[in-house]
Formats: structure tokens, sequence, C-alpha cells
């Protein structure tokens, strides 16, 4: 039997080699599945052949990086890249902010998928427990949408202001308060999670909560206007997951008012803003943003 060795918080460890888990892994780099499975069973068969019965997990990922490098360099690199990922020990905190429409659902899923984070969670999930517990009365803006909030203020905006954002801005605080909450409960049970909504945004999450080296923040954008509101009919032809298309239309102009103020916010916070078109490019450009803040945060530790 093969087995590979590893190591888990200074404790080393044997396992069996699985080609199935192998095979997974090259699947989360874009490798197709069939294709996969036959490159693990490859490597499995030249492990063999070396007459080796204990390879190191290391040794093991160097192989796997020849192998894909052969069919492909580009894959080599994100089957690195996510294992690099994969070693890390801490929780991973994936924040992903943009507005309705935008996409932060789909690519939360694909996120997750890719790096082998079980639990996601919707802000819109956060809203309706809230919902539950704070009264109409007391915050009226909590109980209508993020883009018509404002139609639930109590008291006249200034002139200068505008209404839109002004209900928005108190729609995000609120629901901001039960995010700091799953925030802090991930990082104090050590759960990986991918968090998505319109509520993320830059200057209203907990700043000491995005400091933490675990937590990463990105927010998605479409400067293009029609491609933003071609995504509300993709949206809604699907039958698991109909919308009210006219009322998202109705609102357009409103909703994009509060995709440039979420924009804004994140290049005032110095916070990654992608532009999403394609789901592959996106998700690449997410996990390259990852691995460069980890080996940073390396480097300053190194220097210390």
């Amino acid at each position: 039997m093969l087995l590979v060795e590893g190591e888990i918080g200074g404790k080393k460890y044997r396992e069996p080699f699985s080609k199935g888990i192998l095979s997974k892994s090259l699947t989360r780099s874009e490798v197709d599945p069939e294709r996969a499975y036959k490159i693990a069973a490859e490597i499995e068969e030249s492990i063999k052949e070396d007459g080796t019965t204990v390879i190191s997990l290391t040794d093991l990922i160097q192989k796997v990086k020849e192998r894909l490098e052969k069919e492909d360099p580009l894959l080599a690199k994100k089957y690195l890249t996510w294992k690099e990922i994969r070693r890390s020990e801490d929780p991973l905190i994936i924040l992903i902010g943009g507005a309705s429409g935008i996409g932060t659902s789909s690519i939360s899923f694909e996120l997750a998928n890719r790096l082998g984070i079980k639990n996601m969670l919707s802000t819109d999930m956060v809203r309706e427990v809230m919902r539950k517990i704070v009264s109409k009365e007391l915050c009226p803006t909590l109980f209508e949408s993020s883009y018509t909030a404002a139609d639930a203020l109590t008291t006249p905006a200034p002139p200068e202001f505008d209404r839109t954002l002004i209900g928005f801005k108190d729609h995000v605080t609120t629901v901001n308060v039960g995010l700091t909450g799953v925030i802090e409960r991930a990082l104090k049970e050590g759960i990986s999670i991918v968090i998505e909504g319109v509520h993320i945004v830059p200057g209203f999450v907990n700043e000491e909560l995005l400091s933490k080296p675990n937590v990463y923040l990105f927010v998605l954008s479409l400067s293009d206007e029609e491609v933003h509101k071609s995504r509300f009919y993709s949206r809604c032809r699907q039958l698991w997951a109909r919308r009210p298309l006219k009322r998202y239309l109705k609102n357009f102009s409103a909703i994009r008012k509060t995709h440039d103020y979420i924009v804004g916010e994140a290049h005032k916070h110095n916070t990654p803003v992608i532009e999403n078109i394609e789901v592959t490019n996106t998700i690449d450009t997410m996990i390259e943003e990852i691995i460069k803040e980890k080996q940073r945060e390396t480097l300053e530790n190194d220097a210390d």
C-alpha cells in the first residue's frame, strides 16, 4: 500500500494514497474530472514503479506539479496556488460585496468550491434573522430592500444628500451588526466561510476584524450598465431562482447608485475591486490576491 506522509501542527501523520482525493484537488485547479482521475492514476503508478511505499506530501505535490506542467503550465500554477491556500492552518473568511445583480452569490459558490470551503452565507440571510429580532418601528429601513430602503426613512433627507444612498447606508449599517457577529464566531471557532452580499461595504465592515490575517474582502463591479441589467434577465429565467424582474428594472437606477457607491468606498479603503465579466477570471484574481496577501504577511513575520 502506498502511504502519504504529512505534518499538521508539528505532528507527523501517514494516510493511504487516494486517487479520488488527488483527482478532486486537480478538478479544483480546473482539470477535467475524467482527465484528473487519469492523471492521479498515472502519478500513483509512477511512484510505485520507483519502489516507493511512503512518499512525503511535499514530494507528492512536486510530482503533481511536474506532471501538470507537461499538460499545461497554467494548470500547474493554479494547482500550486490552491495547495498554498489549503496548507494554511488559519480559517479563511472571505467577504464578497457588490450591488444587487452583480454576481456575488454565483462567485461565492464557485470560489468556495475551488477552495474546498463548505460554509457559505448571504447577508440577506443575516438580514432576515435580524428582522425577527428588531421591530419595524425601531429600524424601518431593515424591512426594505437595500435599494429601496429610502422609502422607509421617517425624516426627509437634506437637499444636498442623495436619499437613495442615505437609506442604503442606514440599511447596511444595521445588517453589519449581525455580520460582525458571524465573522467573530467564525474566527473563534476556526471556521472557514465565504460570505457575500450587498451589505458588505468597505468602511462599514468592522476594521478590527478586517485587520486579521485570514480575513479577505473583495468588491465586484460591472462598469457596463447594460451588462449589469442583462444579469437580471438571466437570473430571473432560472426556475430555481425566480426574482421579481419588474421590481429590479424599476429600481435599476437606484441599484446603480448603490453599485457606484460600493465601488467608490472600495477604492477609498484600498479594497480590491474586480470587474466580474467572466467567472474564471474573477475567481483566479481573488485567489491570486489571497496568495499575494499571504506572501506579504509571511515576509512581515519573517522581518519581525
